[in-house]
């Protein structure tokens, strides 16, 4: 049984947790893809550092404690705060700009026109609330009150991160990469609806037949090994 977090084992989960609260702010993350970085962009990340560089140096993030938490992974155990927060920002990390690009793809692809700007405006803080207060609720995996569903839910969760950070990746690219000429035409659209969707499809299939780390079935009363 893992008795203890190695030290580089700790310090790899800080970006993790730096990416997920600098991508809160979902407007301003918005213009950071559209016009680059700025000074709104170099406040935030200050704060985000200095804040998840507190929660390293005093273990409260999931994966950077000196000891990992949970030692079997159907253990009807308390959940700390800690990770309820941290779960709850990830989720909004990975489910609101999912579907507000998902959305704007499909808007795109039937009106040809492009509201993504609009949607970050107008409907990222709505879904960020709703988000947020189902995790206060303890409703989204990893966030309740017991640790009990650990086994099952930690493959939602890596499941959701391997399909949405695959989906985002091919759609950035497409976004830069594509002619001009293209991009903004309504078959540019549909390319981008195709291969983002079918990146979503194919790695939450994947992820569902634990093919992908960390998305494999836990049997009952399995240990945090080393």
């Amino acid at each position: 049984m893992r008795t203890r977090n190695k030290t580089y084992y700790r310090f790899l989960h800080w970006p993790i947790w730096i990416w997920v609260f600098f991508l809160a702010p979902g407007p301003l993350t918005f213009s950071l893809f559209a016009t680059g970085f700025s000074v709104a962009n170099s406040i935030w990340l200050a704060l985000v550092l200095c804040g998840t560089g507190i929660a390293l140096a005093f273990g409260q993030a999931p994966g950077c404690e000196p000891a990992p938490y949970i030692l079997r992974f159907d253990e009807d155990r308390p959940n700390p705060l800690y990770r309820k927060v941290c779960y709850t920002f990830a989720w909004n990390a990975i489910l609101n700009f999912a579907i507000l690009n998902l959305a704007g793809l499909l808007i795109a692809t039937i009106t040809g026109v492009w509201v993504m700007k609009q949607l970050y405006q107008y409907v990222y803080l709505p879904l960020c609330i709703l988000i947020l207060l189902l995790g206060a609720l303890g409703l989204l995996p990893r966030v309740g009150r017991s640790t009990k569903g650990e086994g099952t839910e930690r493959r939602y969760f890596y499941g959701s991160v391997w399909a949405v950070v695959t989906g985002q990746t091919l759609l950035l690219v497409m976004w830069k990469a594509m002619p001009a000429d293209l991009a903004h035409t309504r078959e540019g659209s549909v390319i981008k609806l195709i291969v983002y969707a079918g990146a979503l499809v194919t790695m939450g299939m994947a992820a569902w037949g634990g093919k992908l780390p960390r998305t494999r079935p836990i049997l009952p009363g399995e240990l945090m090994v080393d």
